[in-house]
Order: structure tokens, then sequence, then C-alpha cells
């Protein structure tokens, strides 16, 4: 389940309708009505939070979101998107990972989720991030 205070139009998260889960877009949010409209691959529908969950951050999402992965030497994966870096100390552990852009650095100490990346990056560059 997501907090509607987590999610902002754009945001990927995962959508629950009559026990099967779909991935889709966060269209709109009605903070009075407590629903998100979310649009996937087959509608456009109004869902409650406890029907949204997370979708964990992973390489498979980070290169779905368009960004290019480079191997370093140490054991760590760098991922960028224009001049938007993640960096992964560990291959394969999401659960510690350093983003930036431009002068403004974060250190995440935990795992994230692709809607949380997304608002780091919009906070950071004030620009979308969206599939490729």
């Amino acid at each position: 389940m997501l907090k509607l205070s987590e999610l902002q139009p754009g945001d990927i998260v995962m959508a629950e309708f009559e026990g099967q889960k779909m991935e889709g877009t966060v269209k709109e949010l009605n903070k009075e009505d407590r629903e998100v409209c979310v649009e996937t691959s087959v509608q456009e529908f109004w869902f409650k939070p406890e029907h949204l969950f997370p979708i964990p951050l992973t390489e498979e999402q980070l290169l779905k979101l368009g960004f290019e992965k480079v191997e370093n030497g140490d054991g760590s994966v760098k991922y960028k998107k224009d001049s938007f870096r993640v960096l992964v100390p560990h291959k394969g552990d999401f659960s510690d990972l350093e983003i930036w852009w431009r002068e403004d650095r974060r250190h995440l100490r935990q795992a994230i989720n692709v809607h949380e990346l997304q608002n780091h990056y919009y906070q950071m560059t004030k620009v979308e991030l969206n599939p490729a």
C-alpha cells in the first residue's frame, strides 16, 4: 500500500484491480476523496491508496527509465541519464545508493522504490523521469 502523500503525477506504481496487479502511471490525485487516477496498459481508472503498491528500484527498472549502465572496476555500478547519476556501491545491491545531479548529492541508506527515485529526480532536476 502507498501513502497518497508520497505520490505525484507521473509516478510509476503497481495497481491492483480484482486481484490482478498492473504497472501504471499516476495521472491525477484527488486528495479530497483519497483516490488516485492511474493509467495502465488497459485504461485509466481511479484507485484507493490501499490498491496501489510500490515497484522496487532494480537495474531492470533503471534501464526501463532510460539509464545507461557502467560497471566500475571496484565492483560498483553507475547508472547515467544525461547528467544525473545513480551509484550502487555493490552490483545488484540497491539497499545503499548515492544519487546526484550537479552539486546536489544524496546518499540513500535504504532500498527505495521507482516512484521515490522519480520524486528525487524531479526535485533535483525539475524534469519528470519517465520510461524511455
